[in-house]
């Protein structure tokens, strides 16, 4: 029987697994490096950038707070007047507890993967809100190209830290490119703006050992999959239903692996139960296969919003490795 690891390379590079991936089963994620943490339910918090997130009670995550008062970036064309980029920490205890994570992970049985997030698109949303940030992009490309060479250069420095420390084998990247039905911008502006920095980003924990780049996108992205490739995106996390999975594994799978296609929007809310779990499970494993694909909820960390969901779905994924598809 293959490690999750030897299971996972032989799944994205065409060879022969010997069962589906299960989820996320082969990545040990750390996320104990010095980055904004998330906010609390019922909280509101303020990251190192001054960006105020809010996660209102009875609501499924953060957002960030866009009204005159708590906006960072009022005006694109002075966005060096509004944006202060933080310090990123670089003492040892900082990085401690990460560097302490990754020395207990088993390398031959799992990937020794960091988290980060957010990324570059969405930093330039949560700077300014969304309606803000996709104007700038069309009416004044000269100063978001400004910006986003600032945040390229900030996530270079902290992408040599966590080389540096960690020495990690794989990168868990978050960056949301759309909603259910249409990426927010055209390829075309895309490969203008985010392609390149992503290229830089991406090329470095390449050129530095990282074996493995995982994105997180659980949107519609199918028309990005040629950037994702070209910015090399090894595997794309959070492919749902609504980009064809399976026509995306005939035309793409060769150069890129999707996880996902199970819409945790589907399975994952109050009145979930363990038969449409195992409905949706084997609807994305019969129709995508073993190569190149890994079934998984679109969320993007190994959990769910309710309780016991993300394990109803890997029990479904293991029954089906242990008895095949009916």
């Amino acid at each position: 029987m293959l490690t999750k690891k030897e299971n996972l390379m032989e799944t994205i590079k065409g060879g022969n697994p010997d069962r589906f991936v299960n989820q996320y089963e082969f990545m040990d994620i750390i996320m104990e490096v010095p980055i904004d943490p998330f906010c609390e339910p019922g909280k509101e918090m303020k990251t190192s950038w001054g960006v105020t997130f809010r996660w209102p009670e009875g609501q499924l995550g953060q957002f960030p707070v866009h009204d005159e008062e708590h906006k960072v970036l009022k005006d694109i064309t002075e966005w060096k007047k509004y944006v202060k980029v933080p310090v990123i920490k670089t003492a040892d205890e900082d990085w401690a507890a990460a560097v302490a994570h990754a020395k207990a992970i088993d390398r031959k049985e799992q990937f020794v993967t960091v988290f980060y997030n957010p990324g570059i698109f969405e930093m330039t949303h949560h700077l300014m809100g969304i309606d803000d940030a996709l104007i700038a992009y069309s009416e004044e490309p000269e100063a978001m190209h400004e910006l986003i060479d600032c945040l390229t250069e900030f996530e270079l420095a902290f992408a040599k830290e966590i080389v540096n420390r960690v020495h990690p084998e794989a990168i868990f990247h978050h960056d949301d490119w759309g909603t259910q039905r249409s990426s927010f911008m055209s390829p075309a502006m895309f490969d203008e703006f985010i392609l390149p920095a992503y290229e830089q980003i991406y090329g470095y924990y390449k050129d530095h050992g990282v074996e493995l780049i995982v994105h997180h996108c659980d949107s519609y992205a199918a028309n990005l999959v040629p950037s994702m490739i070209k910015m090399g995106i090894d595997i794309w996390q959070g492919v749902m239903t609504t980009n064809n999975t399976p026509e995306l594994i005939k035309k793409y799978g060769k150069q890129i692996t999707f996880m996902g296609d199970i819409d945790s929007g589907v399975v994952d809310f109050p009145g979930w139960n363990k038969e449409i779990i195992a409905r949706e499970v084997e609807r994305a494993c019969r129709n995508c296969g073993k190569l190149y694909f890994i079934p998984c909820l679109t969320q993007g960390l190994n959990l769910s919003s309710f309780p016991g969901v993300y394990e109803a779905v890997s029990e479904a994924i293991d029954k089906i490795n242990k008895e095949g598809l009916r």
